[in-house]
């Protein structure tokens, strides 16, 4: 049985508007998204004609974030309950998706929908028709954890 742990109202608050504000000065002052599988593409020389150093520092960034909120919040209580075969298969996968899709949740659903772009709207809309889909299949088919 899982303990449920609460989260102080700020942290969500705080981590969102870090979120929009680096989405934001990223588009504003460097003219690019802040998607993070492009970033990732761009940072391991895998995209072309990508600033390969700015990539890494924004990277970067967003693990020093995370270092610091773990630090002042504490490490999460996590349990991996998936076989390592499921979860690189499931990496994988998403990978490929993001790739297929031109981008992942973070270019499409944050930076794309806030510029209104019609095939960040769609690409959004799939994922979270994906997920739900996913869930329902797990939790009603599959008999995994409700």
């Amino acid at each position: 049985m899982s303990t449920v742990q609460t989260i102080a109202w700020y942290w969500p608050v705080a981590g969102g508007a870090l979120i929009g504000l680096a989405a934001g000065g990223y588009l504003i002052l460097l003219g690019r998204i802040a998607g993070i599988s492009g970033l990732v593409a761009a940072a391991t020389g895998l995209a072309r004609n990508t600033a390969r150093g700015l990539a890494a520092w924004f990277l970067i960034g967003l693990l020093g974030g995370s270092a610091i909120a773990m630090r002042l919040r504490g490490m999460p209580d996590l349990q991996v309950t998936g076989t390592w075969p499921v979860l690189v298969i499931g990496g994988l996968l998403v990978g490929y998706g993001t790739r297929l899709g031109s981008g992942c949740t973070s270019g499409h659903g944050i930076c794309g929908i806030a510029r209104l772009s019609p095939r960040s709207l769609v690409a959004t809309g799939v994922f979270m028709a994906c997920g739900v889909v996913t869930v329902w299949v797990v939790r009603h088919l599959i008999g995994g954890a409700p």
